[in-house]
């Protein structure tokens, strides 16, 4: 026998098959997305596109530069940073929230017990108790898949969240060992300057000494006291600096500045080289480009929850116990109850409800693509900056280290020809002073080498070994 189907059930069905495709994720523009070039200009043409490779591994990186105070500071901060402990808490509150809705699609259960007192109308008015026990079971069926698709988001959020960590991790580790290569290019000028400092002592001597026996006139022994003086005054300075850093250190590994401290000593940090033709996987392993695209997948799926919204849900119930006037006769096999119960909704009317969360949950798309497109951006800038910088860097240290040579050489020229009266006091003053300035330089330019080798790793996401542990 063949039951007939009503015409508002036939209609219901159509309906629903004919939006079912609203529980799909939203799809995303490919324009939206920023193409991944072949090479990176700044190279050598070797630097190549590739799949995302979040997964590999990113290394003890910071070994690579061979100093051991480096690395005490880094497994420091690791453990005492704030920032990545805020970091990690984000990671297990989304990991929590992923827990909650995963649960939702587990069947729920519950124990019920309770007692009324009320007056019965069938007993002419006179009051009477109820007693129960018993236990009430629900599964709501993924019809369309939102629950599905909400877990789906919720496991992308969390991963999202696990790739900041791994970010916060990352700049947390370079910024301590830029902070710290700065501080040890700041303990270098320092001493560079200090022996200047001592070079014009000597010379103030042999003016004072020449005034005395009237060589020179007191307007060279004032020079010779105005560049010392300017000189001790930069030294100052740089001890100011110093303690700034210092300081900077102190927080990045989590310990008060009050009781922080760090020797100084002599810049002995190798410089690490990146080789050529390193494989552009570890680029696409960069935890921030990670994160912004988990946000994207999950903001796509949201979408796709939104979309349920129109569709019809089905909750199946279940509930069993106990019930009775007499609380002695309560679990008599005379006194059991039972219920079995489903129920099929469809929304039909919400003033535009569903469709502005269909909407919301768009531009929540949108934004989430922007920003992704965004960081890829920005990841490949990051690299095409640190590429050239090392480049002009090498020849600018090359150039740098010449014009040292020569005005080292300058120097000792003047001193000797000073000595025996060949020259004027300012001839000499000038090639000291050059000979400060250009030493001084090529310390900044090695200083920003290092600087330029940090930030090409942080670049890249991580150590450029992919076999590193």
């Amino acid at each position: 026998m063949i039951k007939k189907t009503s015409p508002f059930t036939v209609v219901a069905l159509a309906t629903a098959l004919l939006i079912s495709g609203c529980a799909t994720p939203a799809s995303i523009d490919p324009a939206a997305v920023p193409e991944t070039p072949a090479a990176f200009k700044e190279g050598d043409g070797r630097w190549t596109a590739s799949a995302p490779a979040e997964a590999q591994p990113r290394g003890d990186w910071w070994k690579a530069f061979a100093d051991p105070a480096l690395d005490r500071l880094v497994e420091r901060a690791t453990d005492g940073n704030t920032s990545i402990a805020v970091a990690a808490a984000r990671l297990s509150q989304a990991r929590a929230v992923l827990h909650a809705t995963d649960s939702s699609r587990a069947p729920q259960l519950g124990a019920t017990a309770g007692a009324t007192r009320a007056t019965d109308t069938s007993a002419q008015g006179r009051p009477g108790s109820m007693t129960s026990v018993g236990a009430a079971l629900s599964y709501e069926v993924d019809l369309f898949g939102r629950l599905r698709s909400a877990s789906n988001a919720a496991a992308l959020d969390a991963q999202s969240r696990e790739a900041l960590l791994q970010s916060t991790q990352l700049l947390v580790q370079a910024d301590v060992a830029q902070t710290y290569l700065a501080l040890r290019a700041i303990d270098d000028e320092r001493a560079l300057v200090r022996g200047t400092v001592l070079a014009y002592r000597d010379t103030l001597r042999l003016t004072e000494r020449r005034f005395d026996a009237g060589d020179v006139a007191e307007l060279d022994v004032a020079r010779v006291r105005t560049q010392m003086a300017a000189t001790e005054a930069d030294a100052v300075a740089l001890d100011r600096r110093r303690a700034e850093l210092e300081h900077a250190l102190a927080t990045l590994v989590g310990e008060p500045a009050s009781s922080f401290g760090l020797d100084a000593g002599p810049w002995t940090t190798g410089l690490p080289v990146i080789p050529a033709g390193v494989p552009s996987t570890v680029l696409a392993r960069r935890p921030d480009v990670s994160a912004a695209q988990r946000s994207m997948q999950a903001a796509q799926a949201r979408v796709g929850i939104a979309r349920t919204a129109w569709l019809p849900s089905l909750s199946l119930t279940a509930a069993g116990g106990q019930a009775s006037p007499q609380l002695g006769d309560l679990f008599n096999w005379s006194a059991r109850a039972w219920s079995l119960g489903a129920l099929l909704a469809l929304p039909l009317l919400d003033g535009g409800r569903r469709e502005a969360g269909v909407q919301s949950a768009r531009a929540e798309l949108d934004a989430a693509v922007a920003g992704y497109r965004e960081q890829v951006l920005v990841a490949f800038r990051d690299v095409e900056d640190q590429l050239s910088a090392l480049q002009l860097l090498a020849v600018q240290a090359e150039l740098q280290s010449q014009a040292v040579t020569s005005a080292s050489r300058a120097t000792a020229l003047s001193t000797s020809r000073y000595r025996n009266g060949l020259v004027s006091q300012l001839d000499l003053l000038d090639a000291q002073r050059s000979e400060l300035a250009n030493r001084r330089q090529a310390l900044q330019v090695k200083s920003a080498q290092y600087q330029a080798t940090v930030a090409l790793v942080r670049a890249l996401g991580g150590s450029w070994d992919a076999k590193s542990s």
